[in-house]
């Protein structure tokens, strides 16, 4: 980075940060006060998840690179600049027009975020496959043996932020769209060091929300032990039943009694908004990453968190529905512009002082596979080097705007910088640079600017 452009980012950051460099009681009981300086109060870090091709994203070549057709454009506006095709139109919705997706789902942003901030374009992924991409998010680290229905085994950025950072628990919060595929597991780890105490608040608002949810939790009721065991008993089963892939319910990470009471009525609250149908979800909701961005505006707006993790993955049918893919990634663009827009315009507490962090977990393959969906298109898997390349955006506070950093041919950064940039932005890089667990060729994307 230009020394100039990194001591003026520094300076502002000095000036916007004091009010917020203030001394936490740890689970330890010891004082303590972050020792860096911040860059912005908060951060949203969206996990742009379930595998996104560099070509139909980035490159912007929508059919002409999967399918061989000569039709290109963008469909990810809200996300990047760049005009979207102007044929064969099938990621939008039908709306009456009678052509299916034939109806693009109007821009939330004025200005795309690459407009508003910095995007690198070429990224390395540290993983081809989904768990373990995600655990690189949020771990800032590649473990080989890291398995599917496993803890993480080293620290992850929530872990970090509270330990050395003193943030609350409701401080850190991840919002996840499922229970499945271990999600729920990636809160904290298993690291001695770290752990349970140090981890995040998850919620899986399709899990909470849906018919089981409003079956078994909403009316909060009290049963008797004697007189009503069977409805005890199908409580259970469905807790054990959505929950059982955690292995560690038993764990407490560390919600203060206040906290605890705070949670239990905001979802009091949630329920109530659901049945009066007021959860601030994107205009179009016909997707789970949709309908799991409109609950994280909800846990934005109530408990305004240092970090908020979302995240998606409704892009990884491209396995088996290539056209179903296009859909998800163009409705996974529509999620994170609401998302930014509802923090700017409905959340004045982190309007001009929260940074947005996208990143796909991994890319997709180069060469199709042999399955054909309902037009005739190709579908694509992960494990080839093109599904090492991925991007990340950000946009906020002491972000340089308009900036495009990198090429396929110079690629700059690693998904693992991710974890760095957010302890550098809420002010605890050093310390997580001397516990040593980040990978070794990890830089804060503020560093590669």
């Amino acid at each position: 980075m230009n020394m100039n452009r990194r001591k003026f980012i520094k300076t502002t950051a000095v000036a916007g940060a004091g009010a917020f460099a203030v001394p936490y009681i740890l689970p330890s009981g010891r004082l303590f006060a972050a020792s860096g300086e911040q860059l912005a109060p908060h951060v949203v870090y969206v996990l742009f998840a379930g595998g996104v091709r560099q070509q139909e994203s980035i490159l912007q070549r929508y059919l002409a690179d999967s399918q061989g057709l000569p039709w290109e454009g963008n469909i990810l506006y809200n996300m990047f600049n760049g005009a979207p095709p102007t044929n064969k139109i099938v990621y939008g919705t039908d709306q009456g027009n009678g052509a299916a997706g034939g109806t693009p789902i109007p821009q939330i942003l004025s200005q795309t975020l690459q407009s508003q901030g910095t995007l690198f374009r070429e990224v390395s992924s540290q993983s081809n496959g989904h768990y373990g991409g995600l655990n690189n998010l949020l771990q800032g680290s590649q473990v080989t043996t890291q398995g599917l229905k496993q803890k993480p085994v080293n620290p992850t950025i929530f872990e970090y932020l509270r330990r050395h950072g003193g943030y609350a628990a409701t401080d850190t919060w991840f919002v996840g769209n499922g229970i499945a595929n271990s999600i729920p597991l990636l809160n904290f780890s298993n690291h001695p060091d770290y752990g349970a105490s140090y981890g995040a608040n998850f919620f899986a608002p399709s899990i909470t929300f849906g018919a089981p949810g409003f079956e078994h939790l909403a009316d909060a009721k009290v049963y008797h032990p004697e007189n009503e065991l069977n409805p005890m008993y199908r409580m259970k089963y469905f807790l054990d039943q959505s929950f059982s892939s955690v292995g560690t319910a038993g764990d407490s990470i560390g919600n203060t009694e206040d906290e605890k009471q705070h949670i239990k009525a905001f979802m009091k609250q949630t329920y109530e908004r659901v049945t009066q149908n007021l959860i601030p979800h994107p205009p179009v909701t016909d997707s789970n990453d949709a309908l799991t961005v409109g609950y994280a505006c909800e846990v934005i707006r109530e408990f305004k968190p240092a970090l908020t993790v979302v995240n998606l993955s409704n892009v990884d049918g491209c396995h088996t529905d290539f056209t179903g893919y296009l859909r998800a990634l163009h409705r996974a663009d529509h999620a994170l512009g609401h998302l930014w827009n509802f923090i700017q315009t409905q959340v004045p507490e982190m309007a001009s002082n929260t940074i947005l962090i996208a990143s796909p977990e991994c890319g997709r393959n180069l060469q199709h596979n042999p399955i054909k969906d309902s037009n005739d298109w190709y579908a694509f898997d992960h494990s080839d080097d093109n599904s090492s390349r991925v991007f990340t955006i950000m946009a906020g506070p002491n972000v340089p705007a308009g900036l495009s950093i990198g090429s396929e041919s110079n690629p700059v950064g690693i998904t693992s910088d991710n974890v760095l940039t957010i302890a550098e932005i809420l002010g605890v890089k050093n310390e997580v640079q001397v516990a040593g667990l980040v990978q070794a060729e990890s830089m804060s994307l503020f560093d590669r600017i």
